[in-house]
């Protein structure tokens, strides 16, 4: 739970290729402020940051491109098919990205911003969830997830099949959340459940702070 007084962090994670940013989207039209997880691990990451740095130290060569960047498609190729490996990305990328996470929640405290939506695909296995006044998942069926998968990310059904088994499976998102979001249907759907679960957890603010 957060401890800044009158201010609700609401997590929103979920399984890859579920909807998650759709969802996001729909949270920002009701009012919340938007923290997205995914934005501040591409800043950590930058060329000449200490982060990447230390990432440079504990993986191959390939990894860094001739210009000094993060080669993200090699990154992943090695972390999504190695466990070990993924676990040491994350110790190294996680604290970067939970203080810069906290620096965010401040910046929007300071400027009046009461309701935060904290976007983040790996909300628990960061411990970002310790921020959080309430989590919603998003799910869905594991072959839409991975035909979804492979259209955004231009994967074949191999990468796409290793993404989605190394995330946490359904029933953990069942069973630590607050509200959970099934987008196995069409868009307009989607965006029905979505408004009314905004809106409940508007109502608790209301209620609580």
């Amino acid at each position: 739970m957060n401890s800044l007084e009158d201010i609700m962090v609401v997590g929103l994670t979920g399984q890859t290729g579920a909807g998650k940013s759709t969802v996001s989207k729909i949270f920002r039209q009701c009012g919340f402020a938007l923290i997205n997880a995914d934005n501040i691990s591409r800043e950590v990451v930058k060329k000449g940051s200490s982060c990447l740095n230390e990432i440079k130290d504990c993986f191959p060569e390939n990894v860094i491109s001739e210009n000094g960047t993060l080669n993200r498609r090699e990154l992943a190729k090695i972390v999504f098919s190695d466990n070990k490996k993924r676990e040491l990305m994350n110790s190294i990328m996680y604290p970067y990205i939970m203080g810069a996470i906290l620096q965010e929640i401040h910046k929007y405290a300071d400027n009046g911003q009461k309701m935060i939506l904290l976007d983040a695909p790996t909300l628990f296995e960061s411990r970002a969830d310790d921020f959080c006044e309430l989590i919603i998942s998003v799910v869905a069926k594991e072959h839409l997830r991975r035909v979804r998968i492979m259209d955004r990310d231009g994967l074949d059904h191999e990468q796409a099949q290793a993404r989605i088994d190394s995330q946490l499976p359904e029933s953990f998102f069942i069973g630590h959340s607050d509200f959970i979001i099934k987008n196995n249907k069409d868009m307009e759907n989607l965006d029905a459940v979505s408004k009314e679960v905004a809106e409940k957890v508007i109502e608790y603010y209301h209620d609580k702070f």
